[in-house]
């Protein structure tokens, strides 16, 4: 109770439905009996109304009903004062905070204590108006818990909703990014040698590689496909071997017409196995890349482990005018960036003395 609540929707309608119908019967009450007293009549109304401002200003209701209870001795409505406020009690614990409810105890109580030990000239019953302070005020605590509860409930499903929305988005991104590092690749392989079938001389050397990319492709796809459903079912799967894809990398880079210069062992045993898997995707794209923008000239891949780290550093010519055949999103950049230091390594892809240079270092311990 250390907030206010408001009542909902359905509580609003029903609270000033009551308050309609009673303000209703005593209008109708003055009208067919011009004889009662017209001034208790309005105050009688003006105590039923003065809930009505429980629904949007709780302490200006109370307010209200204290005005009220301090008129009624004029009319000497007292009685039916205090057994409104009665009543009243559960629309506070309801909506009020712990301070509303401790101002309006302490003012019902008092008012209470003057009923029942004032000189009236009636005896008074207080136990009655307790009870049913009491009655309404458990009432309006177990519906204010219920409300507590539904807002944790909803507010669970929201956050809920929200994760799913979220696993939904990384699941795009990641079956994205998937197709990014492996179908591109090979699209790109296959658009570079089909520029150069018309070549008598390659030829046929650019319909195997254009046959091994698609091959490559079909598999790199269904895989991923079976990945996205529940887990791959093949035999065969991507291993992310490194000296694979450098030995994959110098082919299809030589096949487009630059020779290559690897160096260092791609099969260390100090390697982690986390190191090789993103290494092997990085020199990947590495190659789609210089297949897609390399001038003409070397391609150099160079791989240093030591105890401490693995430096991976690919250089490649650049070209003198840029490609606009083969257009490039930047995508894999962002993608080596992301899984290297995902990996707690370093990444650079800059241009260097004419070179475009890859370099990636990643902790082996």
């Amino acid at each position: 109770m250390t907030r206010a609540e408001s009542l909902n929707l359905l509580e609003r309608i029903a609270v000033l439905t009551v308050i309609g119908v009673l303000i209703a019967v005593d209008v109708l009450n003055l009208a067919i009996n011009p004889q009662a007293g017209l001034t208790e009549s309005l105050l009688s109304i003006a105590t039923t109304a003065s809930f009505a401002l429980f629904v949007w200003w709780p302490w200006l209701a109370v307010a209200a009903l204290g005005v009220v209870f301090a008129l009624s001795f004029v009319t000497s409505t007292e009685f039916a004062v205090i057994m409104a406020a009665s009543v009243g009690v559960g629309l506070v614990m309801r909506v009020g905070r712990t301070a509303l409810v401790l101002v309006y105890v302490a003012a019902y109580l008092v008012a209470t204590g003057i009923v029942a030990y004032g000189d009236f000239g009636t005896p008074v019953n207080v136990g009655i108006y307790l009870i049913i302070a009491t009655v309404a005020g458990a009432i309006g605590f177990a519906l204010r818990v219920a409300s507590a509860r539904g807002h944790r409930l909803e507010e669970k499903l929201a956050l809920q909703a929200e994760q799913e929305k979220e696993a939904v988005l990384a699941e795009r991104r990641w079956i994205a990014g998937e197709l990014h590092d492996s179908i591109a690749h090979h699209l790109t392989v296959v658009a570079l040698h089909v520029q150069m079938l018309d070549d008598p001389k390659i030829s046929r050397d650019s319909q195997e590689a254009i046959s091994a990319a698609a091959r490559k492709a079909m598999a790199d796809l269904r895989f991923v496909i079976e990945l996205a459903d529940d887990g791959p079912r093949a035999s065969v799967v991507q291993t992310g071997d490194l000296a694979e894809a450098i030995d994959e990398a110098r082919t299809e880079i030589e096949a487009a017409g630059h020779p290559v210069v690897t160096e260092g062992d791609p099969r260390d045993g100090r390697l982690p196995r986390i190191a090789e898997i993103v290494l092997g995707r990085i020199v990947r794209e590495s190659a789609t890349n210089i297949l897609k923008h390399a001038g003409a000239g070397e391609v150099v891949i160079r791989l240093v482990v030591d105890d401490e780290a693995a430096a991976l550093t690919i250089t490649s010519p650049l070209p003198h005018t840029p490609r606009r055949d083969l257009p490039s999103s930047g995508t894999g950049l962002n993608r080596m960036a992301e899984r290297v230091i995902g990996a707690s390594g370093q990444f650079s892809a800059q241009a260097v003395d004419g070179q475009w240079r890859v370099s990636a270092r990643l902790p082996v311990t």
